[in-house]
C-alpha cells in the first residue's frame, strides 16, 4: 500500500507540473561511468529501505548517452522530465520518448534507455519491490544498436 502511495504522489507531482519540468528540479547528481556510455549523472532520491521497498532516482543523460542493456526483477517506471530520448526492449524497435511520457519496463525484460544524439534527457526512475533486486546490468549498447531504426519519430 505504501508503494502505491509513493508512486501516486510522484505521478501526481509529475502531472501537476503541466510541462514545466526542468533539469533543476533535482540536483544533477554524481557523474557515473559504470553501466553507461557517455556522460550520465545519477541523483538518488529514495534509498532502498524496508518501509517503502522502493528505489527512486533522477538520471540526467547528456546528448547521445545511454544505459547498458539491463533488466529489473520487478520492472521499472520511467518518467521523462526533460528532453528527448530512446528506449528499446530486446527484439523490438527503438522507440523515441519525449518530455512528459511515462514508460513502463516489464519485469525481467532486457532493455536500455538514453538521450538522442542532439538532446539531453532527464528521467525519474522508480523501482518497486526493491527487495527483489533493483537492476541486473548486462552489456553495453553498441553504436550500431543505438543508431538502429526507430519508430514514433
Amino acid at each position: 500500500m505504501k508503494r502505491i502511495f509513493i508512486i501516486t504522489i510522484a505521478f501526481t507531482w509529475f502531472c501537476c507540473l503541466n510541462g514545466q519540468a526542468q533539469t533543476s528540479i533535482f540536483p544533477q547528481g554524481k557523474l557515473t561511468a559504470a553501466n553507461f556510455t557517455g556522460k550520465v549523472w545519477v541523483q538518488p532520491l529514495v534509498p532502498r529501505d524496508s518501509v517503502f521497498n522502493l528505489v527512486a532516482g533522477a538520471v540526467t543523460f547528456s546528448p547521445g548517452a545511454r544505459s547498458y542493456w539491463h533488466t529489473h526483477n520487478a520492472g521499472q517506471i520511467l518518467m521523462v522530465l526533460d528532453g528527448t530520448g530512446y528506449t528499446q526492449e530486446k527484439g523490438k524497435p527503438i522507440r523515441v520518448i519525449h518530455k512528459g511520457e511515462v514508460i513502463t519496463c516489464p519485469p525481467n525484460v532486457e532493455h536500455w534507455h538514453g538521450a538522442l544524439p542532439g538532446s539531453s534527457m532527464v528521467q525519474l526512475s522508480l523501482n518497486t519491490y526493491a527487495d527483489k533486486g533493483v537492476v541486473k546490468w548486462l552489456r553495453p549498447v553498441t553504436d550500431a544498436e543505438y543508431n538502429g531504426s526507430t519508430t514514433n519519430k
